[in-house]
């Protein structure tokens, strides 16, 4: 592990994860400490691009501080989140969620290793789910979820096709086009 300021970013957010843990959900320690966690996942990309830091492994971290960060927050959410979403949104989240794990597969048979993309369409839905927190109170909260679940299939099907289409795989990857901007 090469050790620079974006990852250490990232494992402070792997930290604050982990802390997300340990307090009740929706208090204010718990907005705190999402909201900490939030702005390092957004700090760390930023600066290792700045920086020139960019790395392969920083790639890897990075998705995993992402997976166990939404892992964590959907499982603190969840019990507000089934009072307010009928079943057919959980069953378009399945959807999802299953195109989302294709995509991880193929690119696990094609490319031989864990493959998340960092596109910006990835990007938009993670900061869409990011703000589920926030909204959760709000009167619109479920029409919010059927959105950010229709730009979750968008991204997910998107990446799909990238990995189904290209033949290497890069992680800053942001079409199946062979030509894109540096």
């Amino acid at each position: 592990m090469r050790v620079t300021i974006p990852n250490c970013i990232t494992l402070f957010r792997i930290a604050g994860t982990l802390g997300l843990l340990a307090v009740r959900p929706m208090t204010p320690v718990f907005f705190v400490l999402y909201t900490l966690c939030g702005i390092s996942d957004a700090l760390d990309g930023w600066l290792a691009r700045r920086l020139h830091m960019t790395s392969e492994f920083g790639a890897r971290l990075d998705s995993i501080a992402d997976l166990l960060f939404y892992f964590v927050m959907l499982m603190k959410l969840m019990p507000a989140l089934t009072a307010l979403l009928p079943w057919p949104f959980w069953c378009a989240v399945s959807a999802v969620v299953l195109v989302r794990l294709t995509a991880y597969a193929v690119a696990a048979v094609k490319f031989r290793r864990f493959a998340a993309l960092h596109t910006k369409f990835n990007k938009l839905t993670g900061l869409l789910v990011f703000a589920l927190p926030y909204v959760l109170s709000l009167p619109f909260a479920t029409g919010y979820c059927w959105c950010v679940c229709c730009v979750a299939a968008g991204s997910s099907v998107h990446e799909l096709c990238i990995h189904i289409c290209r033949r290497d795989y890069h992680s800053q990857r942001e079409s199946w086009r062979k030509k894109e901007k540096s």
